[in-house]
């Protein structure tokens, strides 16, 4: 597919369609559309926990599907949104306290805007020499415990920032529960769009024992009635510091993880082999994260949930995300959809905070059992028990006037843990070697 935008027509005859095919435009257009609203709980989430503009990362997360559509040649199926594996490193940058505008933003940007360099550059190399040395870098042990780190780490957000009365706690409870309840008993969409429609029926309720019975501070509905239909979103612009840098770009590492799990999937489900695309595919999602951490929005990464809409629907064309990303630029332009987002109460945040925070952490274990990490191994064991507990404990190096928080020192001590504790495995592998030799 040399062309980007030439698919073969196929009828929906049950079978799946390819990345290089697609269905009638009517029917495209409407799974299109559909997932955008499939992502639209994390897409959103993320910026939100992060103190960001929800209109301006919804806008970047449609731009930066484009941009991902075009460098990939079209090849890989993928709606680019908010990584929240940039939820810990930005907080400790900005030292923001989970809720409202965050107006230490530019700090954010200036890091996020590098790590995104940083990606395209691997992208580059990766293009050229293939990816088994980033995989010897960042093995499952290595990956699986930076996921959990970022989990852990943040887990006090939530609970001690969130929660300002006992009315918030419990309505912070209420909210976690609707979500695994929608988890567990629902199906479909419905079910794969938890984390939203977790949080729009945790508001409801929240409406209805604040507003209407007076238990809670009740919500403001004004801004939504103030806010014009469309408009151009608040734009902001980086600001490059050594510290926030240090502490955003390892995110890489996370976003790299995520892209090829992505497309590895992607490509045991249709049956293609889409290695050749990896490194395009790490260049298009780093370009994506520049020119969004350019002007305001947070860091994009490939969304997992697209995978379980596209086994689903057992629809991989890539026309999809065009219209996607469409769709997503569309809704960034109306500022009062980003009112709506702002009267989410803050106990409700907190609530799907504490959800998510809890899956990233999980994740990090999802990795570690499905690649079957030998933790009877005490390099594995060590590689992930020490950054485990310097994340979660928030363990920070001071050098002069520069401080690595927990986030960093875990996932900097993950990394040269495991190559320094695998010397000692090499060494074994080469006198072995030379034993045979002399053989």
């Amino acid at each position: 597919m040399n062309n980007p935008f030439s698919w073969s027509v196929k009828a929906d005859l049950g079978g799946i369609i390819a990345p290089d095919e697609r269905l009638p435009w009517p029917q495209t257009i409407a799974l299109g559309i559909q997932h955008v609203f499939a992502m639209f709980g994390a897409t959103l989430l993320a910026p939100l926990l992060m103190g960001f503009d929800p209109n301006v990362a919804i806008m970047m997360s449609g731009i930066g599907t484009l941009i991902f559509f075009m460098v990939t040649r079209g090849k890989v199926p993928s709606f680019l949104g908010s990584s929240f594996a940039f939820i810990g490193a930005v907080s400790a940058a900005t030292a923001y306290a989970g809720s409202g505008p965050n107006l230490n933003i530019p700090l954010a940007l200036g890091g996020i805007v590098l790590c995104g360099l940083v990606y395209v550059a691997i992208g580059i190399v990766v293009q050229a020499a293939g990816v088994a040395w980033i995989e010897n870098i960042t093995p499952p042990v290595v990956t699986g415990t930076v996921v959990a780190v970022i989990g852990l780490n943040l887990a006090s957000v939530p609970i001690k920032t969130m929660a300002s009365s006992s009315f918030d706690t419990w309505m912070q409870l209420i909210t976690f529960v609707c979500v695994a309840c929608i988890a567990v008993y629902t199906k479909g969409l419905l079910q794969r769009m938890l984390l939203l429609v977790g949080l729009i029926a945790a508001t409801l309720i929240y409406f209805v024992l604040a507003n209407l019975m007076g238990l809670g501070a009740p919500i403001n509905l004004d801004q939504i009635a103030a806010a014009p239909w469309l408009g151009m979103p608040a734009f902001q612009a980086p600001v490059f510091t050594l510290s926030a840098a240090l502490l955003i770009i390892p995110v890489v590492v996370i976003l790299i993880a995520e892209n090829l799990g992505h497309i590895k999937a992607i490509a045991s489900i249709t049956g293609q082999n889409l290695d050749k695309s990896i490194g395009r595919a790490f260049i298009g999602d780093g370009i994506a994260t520049v020119i969004s951490g350019g002007v305001g929005g947070s860091g994009m990464t490939t969304y997992a949930e697209n995978i379980g809409v596209m086994a689903a629907t057992k629809v991989y064309s890539t026309a999809l995300f065009i219209v996607a990303g469409i769709a997503a630029i569309l809704l960034g332009l109306s500022p009062k959809f980003g009112a709506v987002v702002h009267t989410i109460p803050v106990p409700v945040m907190g609530g799907v905070s504490i959800v998510v925070f809890g899956l990233i952490a999980i994740a990090g274990a999802r990795i570690w059992v499905e690649n079957r990490v030998d933790f009877s191994d005490s390099r594995n064991l060590l590689v992930a028990a020490i950054p485990l507990v310097l994340g979660t404990g928030d363990f920070t190096l001071h050098l002069g006037g520069f401080a690595l928080g927990g986030l960093g020192t875990a996932t900097f001590g993950a990394i040269l843990l495991n190559q320094l504790l695998n010397r000692r495995k090499v060494a074994g592998a080469e006198v072995l070697g030379a034993g045979a030799s002399s053989r």
